[in-house]
């Protein structure tokens, strides 16, 4: 089982002393990643479901915080939980993500996208909110095709995407592709697993049965799509004081890495959650 953390500048505020102190124990105390989340622009009135979102949240651009956590770290794995794939333009994407990824040596590789579930959201940067799945998976091939395309270019002829013969580098770090793994609640995004994610990364608000159903149909499509099952990562939320039996039934589950966070008010709150997370499922601390 991997173990990573998330950061949320919503609860957390954007104080940089603040996110490299935490980023940096993470890293020392043997965390494999941290993630972020993000909104593009909230409004007054948005909500997920029953829950009301302040329109004052304060979400970094998720991109440009995580090169920041790049340049202040060593080994930390970069990872989006989720970026909104839809509310991006797969060319400028495709540059952006490789460039972090080549200046942090290969850490961008827990790219996490989803669709967004705000409708204010898709209107206020333009993109039908009726059509983002269609968007959203042929940006996924965008970005694919850029990444792994020469110096002769590549060409796509889509819904949303249209270009002839170009090229986009640098590439990723030693690579010419980014692992992509998909979020999402949905049987829409378990079959988006199924057909072009590296990894699934769901949400909360899901049943037990309902959870184990869609992690079965990203499987069921995969192989009937000709890809590996089992090659497939299965990410869930965990909570910072779980317990071993929780951590035992998500392996038993098929899940391969949690993510948790800590909820303390201070930085030194902060440092004793992660610290005895770790010491409670044997991470291995480095030096730092």
């Amino acid at each position: 089982m991997k173990f990573a953390v998330s950061y949320s500048t919503p609860l957390h505020g954007t104080d940089p002393d603040r996110l490299v102190a935490y980023a940096r124990h993470a890293e020392a105390c043997g965390f494999e990643a941290l993630y972020v989340p993000e909104h593009v622009v909230l409004y007054p009135g948005a909500s997920v479901g029953p829950v009301s979102i302040p329109p004052s949240l304060p979400f970094a651009d998720p991109l440009d915080l995580l090169a920041f956590v790049a340049a202040a770290t060593d080994r930390l794995v970069l990872g989006t939980g989720v970026l909104l794939l839809p509310y991006h333009h797969p060319v400028v994407l495709a540059k952006r993500l490789a460039t972090i990824d080549a200046l942090s040596k290969g850490r961008m590789r827990l790219l996490t996208v989803g669709l967004g579930s705000l409708p204010g959201e898709a209107r206020a940067i333009g993109v039908d909110f009726r059509s983002r799945g269609r968007r959203a998976d042929e940006a996924i091939d965008v970005l694919r095709l850029l990444w792994a395309g020469g110096a002769e270019g590549v060409s796509f002829h889509g819904e949303f995407f249209d270009f002839d013969q170009i090229c986009s580098f640098p590439k990723p770090y030693g690579s010419m592709s980014l692992p992509i793994h998909v979020g999402g609640s949905s049987r829409a995004a378990a079959r988006r697993v199924g057909l072009r994610g590296d990894g699934y990364f769901p949400g909360g608000m899901l049943t037990p049965d309902e959870r184990a159903a869609q992690w079965e149909l990203a499987r069921s499509v995969a192989a009937g799509a000709g890809r590996d099952p089992a090659a497939i990562e299965y990410t869930r939320w965990g909570s910072i004081d779980m317990p071993a039996e929780r951590v035992a039934a998500f392996a038993e589950q098929g899940v391969t890495r949690i993510v948790v966070g800590s909820a303390a008010d201070t930085v030194a709150g902060q440092r004793d959650e992660l610290t005895e997370f770790a010491d409670r499922f044997g991470l291995h601390p480095t030096a730092g």
